[in-house]
């Protein structure tokens, strides 16, 4: 019985290590290659009809328009994109693809730690290069990604990765480029269960948890600049946020939730604060651009949380703090956050609708996440000296119904568009003779 058990063990995890099989990452770019005759959308509010899109070792090192911009004679691959539109590769901010694989299947989730402190925890370490989810990101135009862990109060530290690679080394395009934390909310709901009111009340220990969160940044701050006689791992890992090498990434969503986070990072003299979900973002607009501080702004798609506000109140905001000058990008947590961030586009053309122009839509999740993450030197958008990572689609990538991708680069190599669920579809589009 003990060998059967062994036995049905091992095929278990065969089959598991299987299922979790990667596409196989692109190979280094061996030859240039120019992309001809596209709408280039450059990701900074600037189109080039009838682009031409010169690539060589990774970085484009021409873009202009086709009847003014001469190409060398040098041997090259072209691309005919006539009528096709290029975009830089979409980012996806405060996202947690390649940390869970099967929510249920508790060896694949490494989204939280235990404990309530724990600004060593490096996400990076996690990250899982070969998980089907991640690829599945692709096809969207969605390349890049920012991999933040959850859980407790200061949650880790997060890590910039593209999503092609045989691991978490080659993945990474930035490491630990800033620390989160769980800003106490101002508000708690009652909790039924126990016969109270469900609705929001204040929450009664929130300037104790503000406080116990104010002392461990200045514990962390006298360690910091005191002998280090002993090791301190965690306050080690806040040390970025003092001297300006790490940003601080604050979860808080209600206006007084949002505007003590800002206060309290300006006392601390923290000076790289960006909001995170940011729900009532938009009421204190004034104070955000005043004091620098950007805004990953929570899922476009998503119900208001007051009966008082307007059906359509989460499609506005991003209209209403650009509009105040507040660096904005879009992130996707919530429920099912890992598949929905695949429409990561859709989110930005749903901002359209409601106010922004689509090259600022455009920069919501090109640009903008890039100067957000430090990574705008090389990335989020299109432009000489650049990372080619980009990709064509043959109509506008913003729309789900001309989200068409037909070719994408990252860092110039062409990868792979094919996931788990293009395969099934081409099964079972050949069995029903659909093809």
């Amino acid at each position: 019985m003990k060998t059967l058990n062994k036995f049905n063990i091992i095929i278990l995890l065969l089959c598991v290590s299987l299922s979790f099989a990667q596409q196989t990452p692109a190979d280094q770019q061996t030859k240039d290659f120019a992309i001809m005759g596209a709408t280039a959308h450059l990701g900074n509010g600037t189109v080039i009809e009838n682009a031409v899109i010169v690539v060589s070792n990774g970085k484009i090192t021409t873009i202009g328009p086709a009847d003014s911009t001469p190409l060398t004679k040098q041997a090259m691959d072209f691309i005919d994109a006539k009528g096709k539109h290029v975009y830089p590769g979409f980012i996806v901010s405060n996202g947690t693809l390649g940390l869970v694989e099967v929510d249920a299947v508790k060896a694949s989730n490494d989204l939280s730690e235990m404990g309530t402190y724990n600004p060593h925890v490096r996400s990076i370490i996690a990250y899982n290069a070969e998980s089907k989810v991640v690829e599945s990101m692709r096809p969207n135009g969605v390349l890049l990604g920012q991999v933040v862990p959850r859980g407790g109060r200061i949650t880790g530290t997060s890590s910039i990765v593209q999503y092609d690679a045989w691991n978490w080394e080659d993945a990474t395009i930035k490491a630990d480029d800033g620390i989160h934390i769980n800003w106490p909310s101002s508000f708690s709901r009652g909790r039924w269960w126990l016969g109270e009111d469900p609705g929001l009340k204040p929450n009664k220990n929130y300037a104790k948890q503000v406080k116990e969160l104010n002392d461990y940044f200045n514990e962390s701050k006298s360690y910091n600049n005191g002998s280090k006689d002993e090791p301190h791992l965690p306050y080690e890992a806040m040390a970025g946020l003092f001297d300006g090498s790490k940003h601080l990434y604050i979860n808080a969503d209600d206006e007084k939730s949002i505007t003590d986070a800002v206060n309290f990072a300006k006392a601390q003299g923290v000076s790289k604060v960006t909001i995170v979900g940011g729900y009532q973002a938009s009421k204190v607009a004034n104070l955000l651009k005043q004091n620098n501080v950007s805004v990953m702004l929570q899922r476009v798609h998503t119900r208001p949380e007051s009966e008082d506000h307007d059906y359509d109140y989460t499609f506005k905001q991003a209209k209403a703090l650009v509009d105040a000058g507040v660096l904005v990008s879009l992130e996707t947590s919530g429920q099912m956050e890992r598949m929905n961030s695949r429409n990561l586009p859709f989110y930005a053309g749903t901002t359209v609708a409601y106010g922004l122009t689509k090259e600022q839509a455009l920069q919501l999740i090109t640009e903008n996440a890039a100067k957000i993450m430090g990574i705008d030197d090389q990335y989020g958008t299109l432009e000489v000296g650049k990372s080619a990572t980009l990709f064509i689609s043959e109509g506008d990538a913003l729309d789900m119904r001309t989200n068409i991708v037909t070719h994408a680069f990252i860092d110039g190599r062409n990868v792979s568009l094919e996931t788990h669920q293009t395969e099934l579809w081409k099964r079972y589009a050949k069995k029903y003779g659909q093809e």
